[in-house]
């Protein structure tokens, strides 16, 4: 399975310069590159190039350069239409999707550059990286990174890698294919709520409580909107210093919650089964004062990374349809929306059992989980006759 393993650089000087300067040459070039795409239609990569290649080359970009440049203009393109395609962005005619369609994709001055193997090239033991750049070839790159990312990207990078800008800070984010871990037959499922109030709950009793993460991001805000509103330059500088903050924190959060539940479906030879949210912002309508709660809801990224340390661990996941599962009761499944009293507290009109709400829903969750895996081993051959 591919996982991404990110490596600060730290160059001298010059070499920082030299960077930055590529990164702003290529992704002028992609912009150019976009709009020559926009003017003809968007056609296919290879009809791309011909129109563009040559300039490409004229204006200082390398052979790979060049390539990676059109493919990396013409991906964004693919996936505009796909979302077209998919209803995404509105029907026919709706404001969005005028907008979308209107003018050609733009790419920002410091936006990441693929690099394959003839561009980059590592040297793990004195931790540098030679690099291609508009201005030569840049050896001796120093980059810093932990232990155990340095042992993925000597045992397992393959494939392109991102040069990324950020702060004036560079980054390189490198591809790895991991081995996963052969997959073992699950005595049971935990099942696992996610929420906002609790960021996840699960059928063996673990609550992750969102009462920490909610007030970090209500002081985060609170703290922007005053800075916003002094508006000076020290306040200016001090937004920029605090920008990303609050991402970085509740990633952090969402890969302890992620390492705590695959670890214990390790420990105790179960599968975990999850909800499919997937949707749920354009499904739910809420009140002004709740929709940033409910778009700062990163239940993606949690289940995203249980997806993937599951992988690496064998653990098998299944997804689940959400629906009812918080007015359903696990005991005897009669499902009421005046079950879920309020946001913690379930009780049962028809068999009278009293619970906590999202335990509730992860034990009915759980039980989904064990069916759609046991539907997905029946066997398919007709039977005898």
């Amino acid at each position: 399975m591919k996982i991404v393993t990110q490596v600060k650089l730290i160059p001298e000087a010059d070499q920082a310069a030299a960077l930055s300067a590529t990164l702003h040459a290529v992704n002028d070039a992609a912009n150019w590159v976009s709009g020559v795409a926009f003017d003809h239609g968007v056609p296919r990569e290879y009809e791309l190039r011909k129109h563009t290649y040559a300039e490409l080359k004229s204006r200082g970009l390398g052979a790979q350069a060049a390539q990676h440049t059109i493919k990396k203009v013409r991906d964004p393109y693919t996936t505009l239409r796909a979302n077209l395609r998919a209803g995404n962005l509105g029907k026919p005619g709706s404001k969005r999707r005028r907008k979308a369609e209107s003018k050609p994709i733009a790419f920002r001055p410091d936006a990441a550059q693929p690099y394959d193997d003839r561009c980059l090239s590592w040297q793990y033991g004195a931790q540098t990286v030679s690099i291609w750049t508009t201005a030569g070839r840049l050896r001796g790159v120093r980059f810093a990174c932990s232990p155990d990312a340095l042992k993925t990207l000597r045992e397992h990078r393959k494939g392109e890698s991102d040069l990324i800008e950020r702060d004036g800070v560079f980054y390189l984010v490198a591809v790895c294919e991991v081995p996963e871990a052969e997959q073992y037959e699950p005595d049971g499922f935990i099942g696992v709520d996610l929420g906002i109030a609790n960021i996840a709950t699960t059928s063996t009793g673990c609550k992750a409580a969102g009462r920490g993460l909610n007030r970090h991001r209500k002081r985060q805000l609170d703290l922007r909107r005053k800075l916003q509103a002094k508006g000076t330059k020290s306040a200016k500088r001090r937004l920029k210093n605090r920008r990303r903050k609050e991402q970085r924190h509740a990633a952090n959060v969402n890969h302890t919650i992620s390492k705590l539940i695959v670890t214990e479906a390790e420990r105790t030879s179960s599968g975990i089964a999850l909800e499919d949210l997937g949707g749920i912002r354009q499904r739910v309508r809420l009140r002004k004062p709740r929709r940033v709660a409910l778009h700062s809801w990163a239940f993606h990224q949690l289940g995203t990374f249980l997806e993937y340390k599951a992988r690496r661990a064998g653990v098998p996941l299944v997804y689940v349809d959400p629906a009812y599962t918080s007015q359903e009761c696990a005991e005897c499944h009669h499902i009421e929306k005046k079950n879920r009293v309020d946001q913690a507290l379930f009780i049962c009109r028809s068999c009278g059992v009293v619970a906590h709400a999202d335990r509730n829903a992860s034990r009915n969750i759980a039980a989904r989980g064990e069916a759609a895996w046991t539907a997905g081993r029946e066997s398919r051959v007709p039977a005898a006759t």
